[in-house]
């Protein structure tokens, strides 16, 4: 049950406390005052979607809280239980809307997303809107009406999940079949690729190597005068390196005959004589290597060519062509596995399908029965709602399935959906001696306002929603009929918590509270107000609703009346 609501810098909206209490609540004022306003505020506490525009002009946010009652053993306290939240003292929802539109969601002062949100108020607080009639005017809402009414959305829910398990089952089991149809096609390429890659016999960091080879082998000239020019330096010339330090090292023998004290540079010396002598022939070595690669260039360069054309071919680098060569493998290995995945595909959606189709059935059976309680309750609300005579029924088809079809989506012909085979649509003649209609070509502004009030009290004897709000649910109504309107919310107020938006004094009487809204200025800034109105106060308030702003003595006479006959309320003096 909602308790109490705030409502801080939202729209027109400065500052809004409203305590509500068990039973029928009014909200009335003035057309503009923002009524419809605080409707919007509850639809955003409940998990609509914020908006930076909703904020109060001058303002950076805007702040909404609403603290519920919730009901032991209810669907919204194992939520709660669950995700840790303390539930002995209610529930506690605030939003907070940012002009940065970085809006925040608390639960009992904790952040929390939307969909926890959602999932807790659910069954906390329905609205039925001004254009709830609008809703109801739309086939694909009835058979989810039906279902709620026959006690079915468990079994529609359970549907719903298997089905949901089959349908990537069924889009996977077409892909097989479709890489079947096109396996030679696919197969051919596939080989031909691995051929490809398979003939060039690439190896890892070839391309590196063969460039460097590509380098060395265009620059021969260069690097072979370069290395004869130093052969020849060190041991070949006249006066070569070589020969210089051989005279040096003779020298230097002689002197350490004299003085031992040289033996160890000579040695030194004779260590890289040796050296640069081993250099030499590794220079030599070089240069014959040089001198039999003349024609090896346009091998390295055509061998390269190879290789980067592949490498464009299959990827873009050495890493990608090796990834696609072993992905062209495991392809191959999958296509030649293709019927073994086929039958185990179909085996495993079969098994599905079976129960799906199952489930569908017996939800289609028990929806015909239900039908035909559901419609007999409708007509005795609606009598009860000044339509006597009216009769009301539910169409029940299931569309066919076409030869395109898939095979699993059609059970014994009829096609399937996540709801099963079944569509469903109101029909009423709401004169005696017309035929049944779709309830969209034949219901007035009026009739459908009264259709919805009786879904409402005929759902509610099952619904677990403790709070519902109407917003102009008189639309289209007034006379005897809003009397009987008001008697009929009044009657729904002693299972479910009732807070109603009216402009009929003869719904408004029947209120266990009455607030009035209304707009002022204040201070240059146009702002909403609440009260709570006292018993005088309201009868002043439905004389107002009863002629206008100027209230007669006969206006506040009527209003008393009317007060007084709701059942409930004394006879009201000046």
């Amino acid at each position: 049950m909602l308790k109490e609501l705030l409502i801080k810098n939202f729209a027109i909206i400065e500052d809004l406390n409203i305590r509500f209490e068990d039973g029928l609540t009014i909200l009335s004022g003035e057309t503009g005052a923002g009524k419809s306003i605080i409707i919007q505020a509850v639809n955003l506490l409940l998990g609509s979607r914020a908006s930076a525009k909703m904020i109060r002009d001058g303002y950076d946010s805007a702040e909404l809280s609403a603290w519920f009652d919730v009901p032991e053993a209810s669907a919204a306290e194992a939520i709660m239980a669950e995700n840790g939240y303390d539930i002995n003292d209610g529930l506690l929802v605030r939003r907070v809307i940012a002009a940065n539109n970085r809006h925040r969601i608390y639960i009992n002062d904790r952040m929390a997303t939307m969909q926890m949100l959602a999932a807790i108020t659910v069954d906390l607080a329905s609205i039925s809107g001004q254009h709830a009639h609008q809703g109801l005017l739309k086939e694909d809402t009835h058979l989810a009406i039906l279902d709620r009414f026959g006690g079915l959305s468990p079994q529609v829910r359970e549907l719903a999940a298997q089905y949901e398990k089959m349908v990537p089952l069924t889009l996977a089991l077409d892909a097989l079949k479709t890489k079947k149809r096109n396996q030679e096609k696919e197969m051919d390429l596939l080989r031909y690729q691995a051929a490809e890659i398979a003939d060039a016999g690439i190896l890892p960091g070839e391309d590196e190597s063969l460039e460097k080879e590509r380098l060395r082998l265009k620059n021969a000239e260069f690097l072979q005068r370069s290395v004869y020019d130093a052969i020849q330096a060190l041991h070949g010339a006249d006066g070569a390196i070589l020969e210089q330090l051989g005279e040096v090292r003779k020298n230097l023998e002689k002197a350490a005959d004299l003085d031992d004290g040289l033996l160890a540079g000579v040695q030194e010396l004779s260590d890289h004589l040796f050296g640069l002598e081993d250099v030499t022939q590794t220079l030599r070595s070089y240069l014959g290597t040089l001198d039999t690669e003349a024609d090896r260039l346009d091998s390295v360069e055509s061998r390269l060519d190879l290789i980067n054309r592949l490498i464009r071919k299959y990827g873009g680098s050495m890493e990608a062509l090796f990834e696609k060569r072993d992905a062209i493998e495991a392809e191959l290995c999958a296509i030649s596995n293709l019927d073994e995945d086929i039958q185990r595909s179909e085996a495993q959606l079969s098994d599905i399908f079976g129960r799906v189709a199952e489930q569908a059935r017996r939800l289609s059976e028990k929806r015909k029965q239900v039908a035909t309680e559901f419609a007999q309750c409708v007509e005795t609300e609606l009598d009860g709602l000044m339509m006597a005579g009216t009769r009301f029924s539910v169409r029940i088809d299931q569309p066919p399935c076409d030869e395109h079809q898939s095979p699993w989506r059609c059970v014994d012909g009829c096609l399937l959906s996540a709801t099963g085979i079944d569509q469903a649509a109101f029909m009423i003649a709401p004169n005696v001696g017309e035929t049944l209609k779709p309830l969209a070509s034949i219901a007035s502004g009026g009739e459908l306002s009264r259709v919805v009030l009786a879904l409402k009290a005929i759902l509610a004897q099952s619904d677990a929603v403790a709070t519902v709000i109407f917003d102009e649910v008189d639309a289209g109504i007034g006379g005897a009929v809003a009397d009987v309107v008001g008697k009929k919310l009044k009657a729904l107020s002693k299972k479910h918590q009732l807070i109603c938006i009216t402009h009929l004094p003869q719904i408004a009487r029947f209120g266990n509270c009455h607030h009035y809204i209304q707009k002022q200025v204040k201070d240059g800034r146009t702002t909403t107000t609440i009260r709570r109105m006292d018993p005088q106060e309201r009868v002043h308030e439905i004389a107002r609703m009863l002629g206008g702003e100027r209230i007669t003595p006969t206006a506040l006479e009527h209003a008393r009346a009317l007060m007084a006959n709701d059942g409930e309320h004394p006879a009201l003096d000046n």
